[in-house]
């Protein structure tokens, strides 16, 4: 029987040193945020940032209700492999996009899994992250991983949300997710990413594959 194998995205990477450790702890993807946030970067600093991130790891621009001219933009010249809606982008909207799509939706107490459904066939992936009023994202705050129930397997789950170290196993446990996403999870600060904090992550997600 093959190990499980949980993909791991470190996100809100602003320089190329946060983004180098990121995959020499085993980081699957690294993602870089276009939109406002402590972590938010311009196309420029966020190609200096990725500038030598190896294939096959995974380059994710995440945008929040940005227009089709932005989105190409940073594509071309940051080479990304894939994009993440965390706004209110249409089904359509994933569709005309020139790269895979993560979708975002927020969970909240009373979160219905038919909301997913207008995105299939539309999105490569979807993120679950915390519902907060006043957040796209970046909300340091884990959802009621139980309320979510059984998402459709039609297509690949990223789990986000005050992830850390300490809490991602039970939450793979749980959710047995395509992917985790940390950001504020491994940081010293808001936009700068705690080394040790990464690897520890990466640590702590491999160990819950091995067990699983």
């Amino acid at each position: 029987m093959s190990e499980r194998r949980t993909r791991i995205k470190i996100c809100g990477i602003t320089n190329a040193a946060d983004a180098a450790a990121a995959v020499a702890a085993g980081a699957d993807a690294i993602g870089v945020i276009f939109a406002p946030s402590p972590r938010q970067v311009t196309i420029e600093q966020a190609a200096a940032a990725l500038t030598d991130v190896p294939p096959p790891v995974a380059r994710v621009g995440v945008f929040v209700d940005a227009s089709a001219e932005e989105i190409s933009a940073a594509i071309s010249a940051c080479g990304l492999t894939a994009v993440q809606f965390s706004g209110h982008e249409s089904p359509r909207e994933c569709d005309e996009a020139h790269a895979p799509v993560i979708k975002a939706v927020r969970v909240g107490t009373d979160f219905d899994v038919s909301v997913v459904e207008p995105y299939r066939d539309h999105a490569a992936a979807l993120l679950l992250d915390t519902l907060l009023a006043d957040k796209a994202g970046g909300t340091s705050q884990t959802f009621d991983w139980q309320t979510v129930g059984e998402v459709s397997g039609w297509v690949s789950l990223f789990v986000a949300g005050g992830l850390n170290a300490d809490n991602v196993g039970d939450c793979i446990t749980t959710l047995r997710p395509f992917a985790v996403d940390v950001s504020s999870g491994v940081e010293s600060s808001p936009g700068l990413k705690d080394h040790d904090k990464i690897a520890a992550f990466c640590a702590a997600v491999r160990k819950t594959d091995r067990e699983a």
